[in-house]
């Protein structure tokens, strides 16, 4: 008797132990409170991208650009737009480093178009570098120099002149472009756009973009108008040959199109250093 029972106690415990195996699992599951439940459906959910209009973009904090065409040594006797436009190597060396030592970071079009248009962040104290007109001293002085500070540039190119005498080569734009410099367009042969006409759109606008995105293996979607002026007639032709942004020097935005009249500022080779860091403030008063 005494067997028997012991062998009806081990098959009433294995008969339990089963169904306690089949039944943990399910005991053990944890409901996710309905609340959760949406919470995760949202963070699964794609955010829809900001796009924003011309008075939202024209809204945003301005970012300080600044503007260079010359650099190389002057005489004092030198005529004003000379002084105007050439700042001497020594002093656009000790310009780079008072914005590096100001803790600005410089940034480049893409990432000027995403902060306007679609709020995307950008760097604290933002700042962008731009060189006109293809001079062969903004690849040897310019880069050389914002490379010890790890800064970027924007090179708008003329394409009359790559691979003139103290011209930008053809392969110092590609060096440029290599290293992480932006490369737009600046006409080319630098005629005022208020007076294009027929084909002089296709001439100044198509194909300097044809043969600088030939040169780079990139497209090119940034252009700089010739002495900074512009019309409105000018905005859909430049829309139509496929720039994203165009930019003007310190004068007032378009209300429709602002990212086609993007403010810049010339620094003048009359400028200290001290006076330079003054006008980024007082030009742009609104600046991010």
């Amino acid at each position: 008797m005494k067997t028997q029972g012991f062998i009806g106690a081990m098959a009433l415990f294995l008969m339990l132990g089963c169904q306690q195996k089949k039944t943990t699992p399910d005991s053990m599951k944890t409901a996710i409170p309905e609340e959760e439940k949406v919470t995760v459906a949202i963070l699964k959910e794609p955010q829809k991208e900001i796009t924003n209009d011309a008075a939202a973009i024209l809204a945003r904090k301005e970012v300080p650009i600044l503007c260079y065409h010359n650099i190389k040594d002057f005489s004092a006797s030198a005529g004003e737009m000379t002084k105007t436009y050439t700042v001497k190597p020594a002093a656009f060396a000790q310009q780079m480093k008072a914005l590096f030592d100001a803790g600005y970071h410089s940034i480049l079009p893409d990432q000027l178009y995403d902060y306007l248009l679609h709020n995307k962040p950008l760097p604290d104290k933002p700042v962008m570098i731009t060189f006109d007109d293809t001079r062969g001293e903004q690849y040897s002085i310019g880069a050389a120099e914002m490379k010890k500070y790890n800064f970027k540039g924007v090179f708008f190119v003329m394409t009359v002149s790559i691979n003139r005498p103290n011209y930008l080569s053809a392969a110092e734009i590609k060096k440029l472009s290599d290293s992480g410099n932006a490369i737009a367009a600046h006409t080319w042969d630098h005629h005022m756009v208020t007076k294009y006409s027929g084909e002089d759109w296709n001439t100044q606008l198509v194909k300097p973009k044809a043969k600088l995105e030939k040169i780079i293996g990139k497209p090119i979607t940034n252009f700089a108008y010739p002495f900074g002026l512009w019309n409105k007639n000018a905005i859909p032709e430049i829309k139509k040959s496929g720039y994203n942004m165009a930019f003007i020097l310190s004068t007032k935005r378009d209300s429709i199109d602002p990212l086609y009249t993007v403010r810049r500022m010339i620094v003048s080779g009359n400028w200290t250093t001290e006076r330079m860091m003054q006008s980024i403030e007082g030009t742009f008063k609104n600046q991010k």
